[in-house]
């Protein structure tokens, strides 16, 4: 069995919290493809990517407070299956209707991967330490979208959209297996209360009371909506306004997710230092200014993709350090509601970047206004927010 504090786990968590910028990333070089062979509009084509985020936002909402309590390798064994059966209808897809279905489902299961993963930092670490686990965590999974787009790219080159649908069910059943096989169970004090909707409701009125919890939610999810705008209108905006072609195109995407990684790898050693609240500040400094450097390159009138990929590399750095610090204030006032305390910042985060999302794939035409604009909104409320809670969050933090 994989042991707390080793990198073996660290590994496999970090896994089950790339599954959802992996499902999201893969099949971003496919989409005017999938366009074409569906015969979808762009809008239809970006529903796929909207109706993952809706599901992926509700799904969070029960595996906590399951996981709570009946444990969280059981229930986790149950979402990853989901995933993988949905994931082969997305293969399987004859239609943009078929597929819009089965992404919602996929995302059901793959959201399991993420509130669970959390819940297992909780249950074994607290404060710091847990930011700390959470950025090295960070700093493995954004493997995920620097190579996503990148083997996206090569397999829909070589293969077409539905080979990379194959190939996420089966790295859905390599994980499940590893998880069946190696991971313990590390929920020790179990929920006496059944699952039921009035005991979700007041498990999640309990975090919601929390000032300093609703701050921490308020900077994950302004901060993660940016990115999702960029998920949205990239793919279309870097293809078809900038020329890219799909490889190249996962070349670019992949080149700004490396800034997620150098910023979450920065965020772990940082947090030690200077406290998570510290690291916020330094993250959302960033945040703000790529979202900026954004618009700047828009209004100059820059023609070259990398006009758009180096404010959103720098961009992402900010996020690479103020998600896991976000996460990890969020849930340390709640030992004993880990998994409560995750589905609901999953839930509202979520919910919140499919809206970014789909209002920018509305209102992409013949410029990238609408793409940089909605991440400089993001990055700079995120500084906003951080800069007017400093007082409220020190004051509960103290208590913890």
């Amino acid at each position: 069995m994989l042991r707390p504090g080793t990198f073996a786990l660290t590994a496999l968590l970090a896994a089950l919290s790339a599954i959802g910028p992996l499902t999201t990333d893969m099949y971003l070089p496919s989409l005017p493809d999938i366009a074409r062979q569906l015969d979808a509009s762009t809008a239809q084509v970006q529903l796929t990517i909207s109706a993952y985020l809706i599901g992926f936002a509700i799904g969070q909402i029960f595996y906590g407070p399951v996981s709570d309590r009946h444990g969280r390798k059981p229930v986790l064994l149950a979402a990853l299956a989901l995933y993988c059966a949905a994931s082969l209808a997305c293969a399987l897809s004859t239609s943009i209707e078929m597929l819009i279905a089965a992404r919602f489902a996929q995302a059901l299961g793959g959201s399991g991967g993420i509130v669970l993963a959390r819940a297992i930092v909780r249950d074994l670490y607290s404060g710091a330490r847990a930011g700390r686990e959470l950025s090295l965590i960070g700093s493995v999974m954004a493997l995920a979208p620097v190579l996503a787009p990148i083997a996206g790219g090569i397999l829909q080159t070589g293969f077409g959209w539905r080979s990379i649908f194959v190939t996420l069910v089966a790295s859905g059943f390599i994980g499940a297996t590893i998880v069946w096989l190696r991971l313990p169970e590390t929920l020790e004090t179990r929920a006496t209360e059944p699952v039921l909707p009035s005991t979700m409701l007041k498990s999640y009125r309990v975090v919601a009371r929390n000032p300093a919890y609703l701050a921490y939610l308020g900077l994950a999810t302004t901060s993660y909506a940016g990115l999702f705008a960029w998920i949205s209108g990239a793919s279309f905006v870097l293809q078809n306004l900038y020329g890219l072609t799909p490889f190249n195109f996962g070349l670019a995407f992949a080149l700004g997710s490396v800034g997620f990684m150098f910023g979450a790898g920065l965020a772990a050693r940082l947090v030690l230092r200077l406290g998570i609240d510290g690291t916020l500040g330094v993250g959302a400094a960033m945040l703000a200014a790529g979202g900026l450097g954004m618009v700047a390159a828009v209004a100059m009138g820059f023609t070259s993709a990398l006009s758009l990929v180096l404010p959103v590399a720098i961009y992402l750095a900010g996020l690479g350090m103020v998600l896991p610090q976000a996460i990890a204030g969020a849930m340390t006032p709640f030992p004993e509601r880990a998994g409560a305390a995750s589905a609901l910042l999953g839930f509202i985060q979520q919910s919140a970047a499919a809206l970014c999302g789909a209002v920018v794939g509305r209102l992409l035409g013949q410029n990238a206004w609408p793409l940089a604009a909605a991440v400089a909104a993001m990055g700079c409320t995120t500084l906003v927010i951080w800069l007017s809670t400093r007082t409220l969050r020190a004051r509960v933090a103290t208590r913890h």
